[in-house]
């Protein structure tokens, strides 16, 4: 049986496909076959097939792996899941290895999210579209992980919780949405949701206005957000067209295809505006790229 601790490997046996190897720091190293080992649910980072992945096979060729892959045992029961290694897993696949040192933790979904985004972050050269799902992903963890089920409102809400179980009170707040649209909003609930954009700001290192910015980029259609990644298109003209029904980037990008051109900021404004007034159509696309 591994050693229990409260967050590495509790709960957890070896069996036939896996081996204790070692002990370090008091967390159980143990040896796993690599069919035993999927990918993490929805991974925002790309593992490709490129010259930084064929260095680190060759560097595992010689050295082997120094830093164990950090794995969950998956929900169903039926093998693991990676949080840490994705790439330390397929270049040992493009090597030919079928065995790798894990790190066993038991953790829920939200602890598996944000251990997974923490440890992709740290490297370097992240694709715009890598930190946008990643972003998002984090944040909404957190959220989840953040939400109380012990809220109470007033003693006036109390109160009538007694005379009527059925009637709730909840305080609410104005405010503009990030289209600038005015809303009425839970206080409760907005309060926690910017708890959660400052702890993620402070944590990454970026304002709260970026990292919004960022999350704007997973309403690109998957063709424009590619164009942000080869820097076809600015960061900031994709924050725009992210405003775009999902119709309209693909006849933004049928266009962009066929003339080889791109956008400046200001046109990218402008199709925004067109889209949000009704007005945006591929005729329309061409005037405001001619």
């Amino acid at each position: 049986m591994v050693k229990e601790n409260e967050e590495m490997c509790s709960s957890w046996q070896a069996n036939d496909d896996t081996e204790s190897k070692t002990v370090k720091n008091d967390q159980k190293i143990v040896i796993m076959q690599l069919n035993k080992l999927s990918g993490f649910k929805n991974h925002p980072f790309k593992v490709e097939t490129n010259t930084a992945l064929f260095e680190l096979m060759r560097s595992i060729e010689n050295d082997g792996i120094l830093e164990p892959l950090l794995v969950r045992p998956k929900p169903d029961g039926n093998g693991f899941e990676i949080i840490a290694g994705h790439r330390r897993k397929a270049a040992c696949e493009w090597a030919g290895i079928t065995e790798v040192p894990v790190i066993i933790r038991n953790l829920d979904d939200n602890q598996a999210v944000i251990a997974m985004v923490n440890s992709n972050l740290q490297r370097e050269n992240i694709k715009s579209s890598e930190k946008a799902f990643a972003y998002k992903m984090r944040l909404e963890a957190m959220k989840q992980q953040g939400k109380r089920t012990d809220l109470t409102f007033s003693q006036v809400k109390k109160k009538l919780d007694i005379q009527n179980p059925t009637l709730q009170l909840s305080e609410v707040e104005c405010g503009f949405d990030g289209e600038g649209i005015w809303e009425l909003r839970n206080s409760e609930t907005e309060k926690e949701n910017r708890y959660s954009n400052d702890t993620l700001a402070k944590q990454v290192g970026e304002s709260r206005a970026q990292i919004s910015r960022y999350i704007r980029l997973t309403n690109l259609i998957p063709k424009l957000l590619d164009m942000v990644d080869d820097e076809k298109i600015a960061f900031t003209v994709a924050v725009e067209l992210s405003y775009l029904k999902e119709e309209e980037q693909y006849e933004l990008h049928a266009v962009m295809d066929l003339e080889q051109c791109t956008l400046s900021l200001s046109q990218a404004n402008r199709l925004k505006r067109l889209s949000q007034a009704e007005e945006l159509d591929i005729d329309t696309i061409y005037t405001v790229m001619g």
